[in-house]
């Protein structure tokens, strides 16, 4: 047995040994496209040589310093890239940097409530967020979340959060509703919560842009972030963005909600920040939550160790000044394009295929057993979890999960290619998708 505690004790996973553009090699030599960045995380496949040149000369330069002494250039210069960058509406906002999509989760959380202690209103403490999702894997980021098999084994240790839907068009808009109606529907439930709680009592509203893990890859109709931003305005709640997946030109912008036309108090990145290059997270705190802590105690009270890791700092910046040099966000759009044609030309057809979506290169179908009552698959039967491993066979990553229908029925898969993808890559992910589907599902 491996010393190594691997994720699954009775695996026998390939040793992989290079990267080679979006693909991985294994030890026999063995080819594997990445169409999925491993969790959405490498976004410009795996030997991008500006960043490694980056990190190679951080290196020589400094590697650690504590920030409790020390501030230091990249993290600097990286914060302001993405202050600058962000949504219109952020202001003269802050950053911190972490080392996982779980910590900043925690950290932006830790960071709502030390604002409302500061704007003296330390009765604000609740906790409002949206079901399915998933906000990361520490106990506080779990809470947040709703995906029930995720949880369960640790809902003892959870702290009390409140839930809202979704609003998952293809399981819950109605006969007859308009995108308006339904958009208008499933935002009252925002407001019906907060009142039901107590304005005075919530201290956040917790969401993913584009939900990504639990329910693969599903958008919110127009309007509804309009009205959930203006709910949040009017009772004082602050507005919490996990972008940790769809962010950072995952869905063709470099902050999904752009595409929403409005800024969130916070924000949390990660997976696309630094590409899977090294690890990182950032919070990104609107100017609102800055003036606040610098008109009051004019500290941040949760710190950590590796905050603002140079050589972490140094990748990231790398990676973004990359993006925005070689026009990637061009690239996803029309790959994106691209890939949402195939997807349906391969599966609109589908009998056990019930939805396609998506948006930028971020695209998941989910599988059911009946299409017309929408039926999911059993979970026992992990329909897509032997889509994976058959695709994994031919030689290709994706991303299988379970739980879209209701936490624990349901299957999708998810895929999440470089931004660097080439026609013919694209081309090759869905065939080898088609292929892995009618292996298992037949078509």
């Amino acid at each position: 047995m491996s010393a190594l505690f691997q994720r699954n004790l009775h695996a026998s996973l390939p040793n992989v040994v290079k990267g080679e553009g979006n693909y991985l090699i294994d030890e026999t030599g063995k080819r594997y496209l990445d169409a999925c960045g491993g969790a959405a995380v490498s976004c410009l496949g795996h030997d991008c040589a500006p960043v490694i040149a980056a990190i190679k000369e951080q290196v020589d330069k400094l590697c650690f310093a504590h920030t409790g002494f020390f501030s230091n250039e990249p993290s600097e210069k990286l914060a302001s890239w993405l202050v600058d960058h962000a949504p219109r509406g952020t202001g003269a906002g802050g950053v911190m940097f972490l080392g996982s999509g779980s910590e900043a989760m925690e950290a932006a959380l830790k960071l709502v409530r030390q604002y409302h202690l500061e704007n003296g209103e330390p009765e604000r403490c609740k906790v409002i967020a949206r079901k399915p999702s998933y906000h990361g894997n520490t106990l506080g980021a779990l809470a947040t979340g709703y995906h029930e098999t995720r949880r369960a084994p640790y809902d003892p240790l959870l702290r009390e959060t409140h839930y809202i839907d979704v609003p998952y068009r293809y399981r819950m808009m109605r006969e007859g509703e308009t995108e308006a109606e339904f958009a208008a529907r499933l935002a009252q439930q925002l407001e019906d919560k907060i009142l039901e709680l107590g304005a005075k009592n919530v201290m956040a509203f917790v969401l993913e842009p584009v939900v990504g893990a639990t329910l693969g890859c599903v958008t919110s109709p127009k309007a509804y972030f309009k009205t959930i931003r203006e709910i949040c305005d009017k009772h004082g709640v602050l507005m919490v963005a996990d972008e940790v997946m769809c962010g950072m030109g995952r869905t063709g912008t470099t902050y999904a909600l752009e595409q929403e036309d409005i800024a969130a108090d916070i924000t949390t990145l990660a997976k696309g920040l630094g590409a899977g290059y090294q690890p990182i997270a950032a919070v990104l705190a609107a100017q609102k939550i800055m003036s606040v802590i610098s008109q009051g105690s004019g500290k941040l009270w949760n710190g950590h160790t590796y905050m603002s890791h140079a050589v972490v700092a140094a990748a990231a910046l790398a990676v973004q000044e990359y993006i925005k040099s070689e026009n990637l966000h061009d690239n996803i759009r029309v790959r994106g394009q691209q890939l949402e044609k195939c997807l349906h030309n391969a599966f609109s057809e589908h009998p056990h295929v019930g939805d396609i979506r998506g948006r930028g290169l971020f695209w998941s179908i989910e599988l059911v057993e009946d299409k017309a009552s929408k039926k999911p698959y059993a979970a026992t039967q992990e329909i897509a979890m032997k889509i994976g491993a058959a695709a994994l066979e031919i030689g290709m990553m994706c991303y299988p999960t379970q739980g879209c229908a209701d936490g624990i029925d349901g299957d999708h898969v998810l895929l999440a290619p470089s931004y660097t993808s080439t026609e013919d890559e694209i081309a090759t992910i869905v065939a080898v998708l088609e292929r892995a589907v009618s292996a298992v599902i037949g078509g």
